[in-house]
């Protein structure tokens, strides 16, 4: 067996029931979720989307809101100002331009406001069941320690990661990866006293 082969197979192991942190009923409260998650956590996006969802879940109640009102909801998530701009304008272009409905599309996804390729991924991967790698901080880290894909930056990553990964496992090695650097292979002080992928890592290794 090959060395990336063992990696995802210790990684499924280790996280049966690896799944998505962010709370949400649709793929639109997704979607404003995974906007608001940008360099913050998700613990704090599920705090401030339980208050905003309350009233306001749908492109066309979030409209109803200014952006000022919208940044007193979301202030806590940072860069307050930019996230409540991107929300509110893909809010008007998916109710001008899809019908109400957050776009299945790919590239339709990331034509609305403040969705990026990771966001793009995380949506058609979580709220609509296709087959995607979404490259946040923990993924791209932990999958250039690992060495299962080593580039300088998440697009580049997230190439190299479909090509050692079975594109039906694409999904759920995101979210593998993700509990793996949440748990174990944290920035500053990585656990690889503890790590159970230590025999395989090129970080550890080159220590």
């Amino acid at each position: 067996m090959q060395t990336n082969d063992k990696i995802l197979k210790e990684l499924a192991r280790l996280y049966p029931d690896a799944r998505p942190a962010l709370k949400y009923n649709s793929p639109y409260e997704l979607l404003v979720a995974v906007i608001l998650s940008a360099q913050c956590t998700d613990e704090r996006v599920n705090k401030v989307t339980a208050e905003l969802f309350k009233e306001h879940n749908t492109p066309a109640a979030m409209l109803t809101l200014t952006q000022e009102e919208l940044e007193k909801y979301i202030f806590s998530c940072g860069f307050y100002h930019h996230k409540a701009a991107h929300i509110l304008s893909a809010s008007a272009d998916i109710m001008q331009k899809f019908g109400g409905e957050v776009p299945r599309d790919f590239n339709e996804l990331k034509s609305l406001a403040g969705v990026g390729q990771k966001t793009a991924n995380v949506v058609w991967s979580v709220a609509f069941g296709e087959d995607a790698i979404a490259v946040d901080t923990h993924v791209f880290r932990v999958s250039n320690r690992l060495g299962l894909a080593c580039a300088d930056n998440p697009l580049k990553v997230e190439e190299g990661l479909k090509k050692v990964i079975p594109k039906s496992d694409w999904s759920k090695a995101h979210h593998w990866l993700i509990y793996h650097g949440r748990r174990v292979c944290h920035s500053q002080r990585p656990a690889c006293a503890d790590c159970t992928l230590k025999e395989y890592c090129k970080f550890y290794n080159q220590k």
